[in-house]
């Protein structure tokens, strides 16, 4: 279980996060919504051990703080927003570094034939095969953001947080990395988190979502009961759930 509880976090003493609690069991997703600003990025980097923070977070019945940063690298997988490429890698050496803290032998060690098979495995989940050789500087947004998903797979987590995932991602493969992630908890006891501004795509990806406002947990629970359309109106300031079925009735109607 991901048990997070009474987290707190912020920058320079400034709390940005205020006591949120979750639990998250093996095999189940959970989306993170809330509209900018209200703490959504910065409470996934205190999960990922990035951001010191008060509260715990525990993994499995052991607590983050009293695991070594590469013990918590190989349970937990950060996928961040792409803000800019700054080295140039090809896609396959990019993927393989997931792969570091699974090598033997040196710092970075060498890369096994099982390494190698896996970081396959991986580009060929993203759909990225045909461009393994590529300099990751040649590729689009879309691309590069499914090589840094790959990358994250390749580390064998048994959670992902991803902060907005679809960025960049056309509507085919906005579905089937939703899709992918659903079969990926599923299959191996693993969990996403996922912070998501496409609603939709978060009902896809999770019937658990956690709803935030200025910082705080505004409703914890399932789309259409514990979170309702009332409760999206106040948080986000617009008729989030009628302007959904508004666009539906559009597509319906062509």
């Amino acid at each position: 279980m991901l048990k997070v509880e009474n987290v707190s976090v912020g920058y320079g003493g400034a709390p940005v996060v205020r006591n949120i609690s979750f639990n998250l069991d093996k095999n189940e997703n959970l989306c993170i919504i809330g509209p900018n600003g209200c703490g959504k990025t910065t409470l996934l980097k205190a999960i990922a051990g990035i951001l010191p923070y008060s509260g715990s977070v525990e993994l499995d019945g052991k607590p983050l703080r009293r695991m070594k940063i590469r013990e918590i690298t190989k349970k937990i997988a950060m996928l961040s927003q792409i803000s800019g490429v700054y080295f140039s890698y090809s896609v396959f050496d990019t993927v393989m570094m997931g792969r570091y803290l699974h090598m033997r032998g040196s710092f970075f060690g060498s890369a096994s034939e099982r390494d190698r098979d896996f970081v396959s495995e991986c580009l060929r989940a993203v759909d990225l095969e045909s461009v393994a050789d590529r300099g990751i500087s040649e590729l689009s947004g879309g691309q590069l953001q499914r090589v840094f998903f790959a990358r994250a797979l390749a580390q064998e987590p048994d959670v992902i947080l991803l902060d907005e995932p679809t960025n960049h991602l056309d509507i085919k493969y906005q579905i089937e990395l939703i899709e992918y992630l659903k079969e990926w908890s599923r299959a191996g006891g693993h969990r996403a988190v996922g912070v998501l501004h496409d609603i939709n795509l978060a009902m896809r990806l999770s019937e658990n979502m956690l709803l935030m406002k200025d910082g705080i947990t505004a409703a914890e629970g399932r789309a259409g009961e514990q979170i309702d359309s009332g409760m999206l109106r106040d948080v986000y300031g617009v008729d989030v759930v009628g302007f959904m079925k508004q666009s539906l009735r559009r597509w319906d109607g062509m």
